[in-house]
């Protein structure tokens, strides 16, 4: 199986008022292509941190991440900017799709971004809006959406530019266990079918459950058992 991200001693630190607090502290984790990890974790454990860092929303104050074999540690800002728009696809706590946009306008927003042609957008938003079962409510704004489809075309738009790799930050904290259930289903089916690599942090057992390969952090350490699914 091939590394596809790679993090090495990392570390990360921020200033709340007049204390430091320590997010990570020296992390090591291999993320495999086509695995389904989730990073568990109590609030304050240091999971977002290291999510953000996967996702390369943020860095860390030292360590190595290495992406695809490059090491990202001294890449340009507008290098890892086009990294991120076009290998990573993100999925939210609260959807953060945007109000006033049909399913379809939400799943075609990053396409629009990427400047992908009409007649590609247009294949693209069909396929993963019928992969999420969600083609029949294409002309639905969110408020006409429940949580569990907001959420799925949350999913769609995440892999709509078909990412290397998908990033999901507690993406089932707002919904009910059915509804968890059936969105960690269409998310492994994806990642079976689509051979695409997901990392979620959660503290939910129905989502820790699910994960072919689970880590346990807290206090910014992984758990020495970490790889076990013992949680």
């Amino acid at each position: 199986m091939t590394t596809l991200m790679k993090g090495k001693e990392l570390k990360k630190n921020y200033i709340m008022g007049k204390r430091e607090v320590k997010a990570l502290r020296g992390v090591n984790l291999d993320v495999q292509q086509g695995e389904f990890l989730v990073i568990a974790g109590p609030s304050g454990s240091g999971k977002t941190t290291l999510l953000n860092l996967f996702g390369l929303i943020d860095m860390p104050d030292s360590g190595n991440l290495i992406f695809e074999e490059q090491d990202l540690s001294k890449t340009k800002e507008k290098n890892l900017t086009k990294i991120r728009k076009q290998k990573i696809g993100f999925i939210f706590q609260n959807f953060n799709l945007v109000p006033v946009l049909s399913a379809y306008e939400n799943v075609e927003f990053p396409l629009l971004i990427l400047n992908y042609p009409a007649k590609q957008r247009k294949k693209l938003v069909k396929k993963y809006l019928d992969k999420v079962g969600l083609w029949e409510r294409k002309k639905h704004k969110p408020s006409q959406l429940s949580g569990g489809e907001q959420q799925r075309v949350a999913i769609a738009r995440a892999l709509v530019k078909q990412p290397h790799i998908v990033i999901a930050d507690e993406p089932t904290a707002n919904l009910d266990s059915d509804t968890t259930h059936q969105i960690i289903e269409t998310m492994k089916k994806l990642n079976e079918e689509e051979n695409i690599t997901f990392i979620i942090a959660s503290h939910d057992p129905i989502v820790i459950n699910s994960g072919k390969k689970v880590v346990k952090i807290r206090d910014g350490k992984l758990d020495s058992k970490g790889d076990s699914n013992d949680i």
